[in-house]
């Protein structure tokens, strides 16, 4: 016999809607149970966020749920917008959940990515949130260059700001044909001070002060935890 789908629920509700009539958690919940009982699939867990925003993954009841990846098949959702608002969030949890063995199901869509075409869709859906990614990133720059030939100064004063002639030596550097993390390592072996006073110096901090904008497509993705060694699963006999 074939081995059953193992799933662990996830549930949410923001502020306003705690307050609110409406597709609360006991609805949600009541959902997910329904289709776990009527698809013969056993359900792990279920995990919740109470007044938590759908706008980002930085929430402890998703993380949770992730954090059981090794004993679960499917991530399962009674709505898509209770796991993530945000087309890069949801980019980035399908991409870790390809590569931590993770399937997702939303069922207000019908969404399932362990068939072909949940495969198909979830695919389409991280494309877009990839372009969202970086028409956010373009969207970042062109506001940062609007600001710069104003005149004004950029967050906390930089490098550039404070320390000119580090900036001057990090900017000849890289123009020698040194690597980001060759030029780290050289002003830590000085002994040169960060701009905030601190003694180790990362590549980040480096291109900061050299003005090196990241490309969009390495836009910074969503934090997501590591996942667990995922657990091999004890074969069962055909019946």
């Amino acid at each position: 016999m074939s081995e059953r789908l193992r799933v662990i629920g996830y549930v949410r509700v923001s502020t306003q809607e705690q307050a609110a009539s409406g597709y609360g958690l006991a609805a949600q919940e009541s959902a997910i149970r329904a289709a776990v009982e009527r698809n013969n699939w056993d359900l792990i867990a279920i995990t919740r966020d109470e007044g938590a925003s759908g706008k980002d993954l930085n929430r402890p009841g998703i993380r949770e749920a992730l954090a059981m990846v090794h004993e679960a098949d499917s991530l399962i959702v009674a709505k898509l917008d209770r796991l993530t608002r945000s087309l890069v969030g949801l980019s980035d949890l399908l991409d870790w959940g390809k590569r931590n063995g993770l399937g997702l199901i939303a069922l207000d869509l019908g969404l399932d990515t362990s068939t072909e075409t949940g495969r198909l869709v979830a695919r389409i859906m991280a494309s877009v949130g990839e372009w969202e990614r970086e028409r956010i990133a373009e969207r970042t720059r062109q506001a940062a260059a609007v600001r710069r030939a104003q005149g004004r100064q950029m967050g906390r004063p930089g490098v550039r700001d404070t320390m000119p002639e580090v900036a001057q030596l990090i900017s000849d550097l890289r123009g020698q044909g040194q690597t980001w993390q060759q030029i780290a390592d050289r002003l830590n072996a000085d002994g040169v001070p960060t701009v905030r006073g601190g003694s180790q110096w990362r590549v980040s901090a480096v291109q900061s002060a050299a003005g090196y904008v990241r490309p969009a497509s390495q836009a910074k993705r969503v934090d997501l935890p590591d996942a667990p060694r995922r657990r091999a699963r004890a074969k069962r006999k055909e019946a």
